[in-house]
């Protein structure tokens, strides 16, 4: 077994891909990873699956990458992961969270204290770095994503029956900000961010939109309390912390709900691209 970031790995896995993909399979690969297959750089197919194995070595994906290959061709010999190998990349998760001071108080501290805490005990808590950003008005939010460069964003916060997301003006009250415009900004960052969690009332609109560039995005298909948001939030944030994979995330988080006695288990909903 070989460590996924050696030459002779690497070389082996483009190798592998080169011979056994065509264009158009390449490009399937990609749509079914979430990566905007134009976005890659180069013209011909040596060079996009350069590309793509930088990618996802870039966003500790290579053992996703792997496994896709060896379910679509069990027949050819591609190079192995040793047991428990953790990518060298860390892992970004973006906190943003708004609380404007027109709208009623949220428990947004304690959600984010729950979270640090999960991710703290967890056991790959090494391969996590939480970062936060509070009181967050629209402009912050790009620049939040350039500097973070985060694979997960988790949003806090107010959410309004239209769909819209409440973010803050300059003197900290309710700046809504449309679904259309938010997804218009996480489609410049489709090639960074993995998944959206939009901890909020009724975003389940806003996160249809996001879904049209993001791979994996959670929303509220209605309103939510305090109490349910920070439950799912801990299953969620659990299951990523032991390895598990957004969809198994998601779940734990709606079961977190109903173990607590809450009947919101259902309003959490996860969406994929496309």
């Amino acid at each position: 077994m070989t460590n996924n970031s050696s030459p002779q790995f690497l070389s082996d896995l483009r190798r592998g891909i080169v011979e056994c993909f065509g264009t158009s399979d390449l490009k399937v690969l990609c749509a079914d990873l979430g990566i905007d297959y134009e976005s890659l750089g180069g013209e011909t197919k040596e060079t996009k699956a350069l590309e793509l194995i930088s990618y996802m070595k870039r966003h500790g994906r290579m053992t996703e990458l792997l496994q896709y290959c060896a379910s679509a061709f069990p027949r050819h010999t591609w190079p192995q992961i040793g047991e428990g190998l953790i990518p060298s990349t860390r892992i970004v998760i973006l906190f943003l969270a708004s609380d404007p001071t027109d709208a009623g108080r949220l428990r947004l501290g304690e959600e984010l204290r729950e979270i640090q805490e999960k991710l703290q005990l967890a056991k790959l808590r090494d391969r996590f770095d939480l970062q936060q950003r509070m009181s967050v008005r629209p402009e912050d939010i790009a620049q939040a994503l350039l500097d973070a460069e985060p694979r997960v964003v988790h949003f806090s916060g107010h959410g309004t029956s239209s769909g819209d997301l409440c973010f803050e003006n300059v003197v900290g009250e309710i700046h809504p900000v449309v679904p259309d415009a938010l997804a218009a900004l996480f489609e410049q960052f489709a090639n960074q961010v993995d998944c959206v969690v939009l901890n909020a009332c009724f975003s389940e609109v806003q996160a249809k939109a996001i879904a049209r560039h993001i791979r994996y995005v959670v929303g509220m298909n209605q309103a939510i309390g305090d109490q349910a948001a920070i439950a799912f939030a801990i299953g969620f944030y659990q299951a990523l912390g032991a390895g598990r994979n957004v969809e198994e995330a998601y779940k734990l988080g709606c079961v977190q709900i109903r173990l607590q006695g809450i009947p919101e288990h259902l309003t959490p909903v996860l969406l994929k691209k496309g």
